[in-house]
């Protein structure tokens, strides 16, 4: 009698050997990078180092390593870096030589958390090295990835940014020459003609200006001068992109249909928001702008240390002046009808906390507005 079979046991598999991979980790210097390298956990890494943005020797060193593990040498390889001063060069420059890079974002790694600790490059690249192996080995919260953009909407993003530098330089150049003048005691308006009317003004006693903080004050007026008129050679230049057929302009002219955006808040948005972020929840629009709550729990301890404020903080900026911008402008809107029903009737502190729970609110509805079409509830639309 032939003896019977199970079914598992006629389709029995050998499991499957995993396939080696080189981990590589750098540790990013203005003069040298560090790398290491290693195959796995308990593997002791492979330390080098070799100067900072030479690719070639970058490429060495990963051959050689792949040799030292007994690695073929088309293993896979991948690799992380902090995000900092280097961009995202090193990154293209990576995937362009086929290893499989993530940009992490620093202040997300975890850290020993006593008083004091040893500190060093070798056992930040060791610590790094150790997270990519966990992150590859499906631990993904082990630390927050930075989305990498791509080169165009990269380059489209230093518009806004140079004129948002342009403007707070314009306000220094403003106010140190009014502060000039009230060394003296003088009070002139910083329009028309200024040079005339810094000659014709007078001191308590009837006497002109002293010669030197005239000359310095003239000069101060022309770099102003010429950084008003490169901000408004900037927002010409944005009028003319917007109206362009790029997927951020689309974003922008949006954006703009609502009332209360105006053509600075949208392409603000749109370029560092909206425009090429792919976001799956309203948890990581609110994570990005820092506008997430922070529970403290701890037995019978319950308690609310504010908003984590661990993102842009010139977006989270532009959010609280866009709220304020949406109670005056949509005031029979759902959002506004919500915030002066809870916080109008309190406090100031109590309206600026209330402002940043609008702005969160606002934010996020304006993400559900460019990705799913949902118009915020009682927004009205520009004719």
């Amino acid at each position: 009698m032939r003896p019977m079979t199970t079914r598992s046991d006629s389709r029995a598999v050998p499991p499957a050997t995993p396939t080696p991979v080189l981990h590589c980790s750098l540790e990013l210097g203005e003069r040298q990078w560090k790398l290491a390298f290693t195959i796995g956990l308990g593997q002791r890494p492979r330390h080098r180092a070799i100067p900072a943005g030479d690719l070639t020797r970058l490429d060495r060193e990963v051959a050689a390593a792949r040799h030292r593990f007994g690695l073929a040498d088309t293993a896979r390889v991948v690799s992380c870096y902090e995000a900092g001063r280097d961009g995202f060069w090193i990154h293209r420059a990576l995937v362009a030589r086929g290893i499989a890079n993530v940009v992490v974002d620093a202040s997300s790694i975890e850290v020993n958390r006593r008083a004091r600790r040893a500190k060093s490059d070798r056992l930040d690249n060791e610590k790094l090295n150790e997270m990519l192996v966990r992150y590859h080995l499906g631990e993904r919260r082990v630390w927050h990835v930075v989305p990498v953009p791509s080169e165009a909407d990269e380059d489209q993003r230093h518009l806004e940014r140079e004129r948002q530098t342009l403007i707070q330089e314009r306000t220094r150049l403003r106010n140190r020459v009014q502060g000039l003048l009230a060394t003296h005691g003088v009070t002139v308006a910083l329009r028309g003609d200024v040079g005339a009317a810094l000659g014709a003004v007078r001191r308590w006693d009837g006497t002109p200006l002293p010669a030197g903080l005239r000359a310095r004050a003239h000069r101060e007026w022309e770099r102003l001068v010429a950084v008003t008129q490169a901000i408004g050679a900037l927002e010409g230049g944005r009028a003319t992109v917007i109206a362009g057929a790029t997927a951020t302009a689309a974003c922008t002219r949006r954006l703009q249909q609502l009332r209360a955006i105006g053509p600075t808040i949208a392409w603000t948005l749109a370029s560092e928001v909206f425009g090429w972020r792919q976001f799956h929840n309203r948890r990581q629009v609110g994570s990005l702008l820092g506008l997430t709550p922070t529970p403290a729990q701890s037995g019978n301890e319950r308690r609310e240390l504010g908003i984590a404020k661990s993102g842009n903080p010139q977006l989270r900026a532009l959010a609280v002046e866009m709220a304020w911008l949406w109670l005056r402008y949509q005031p029979q809107s759902a959002l506004s009808q919500w915030y002066r029903a809870r916080y109008a009737r309190g406090g100031p502190r109590l309206r600026r906390i209330g402002i940043v729970a609008l702005a969160r609110k606002l934010v996020i509805a304006l993400w559900r507005y460019v990705a799913f079409d949902q118009v915020p509830e009682g927004a009205v639309m520009r004719g």
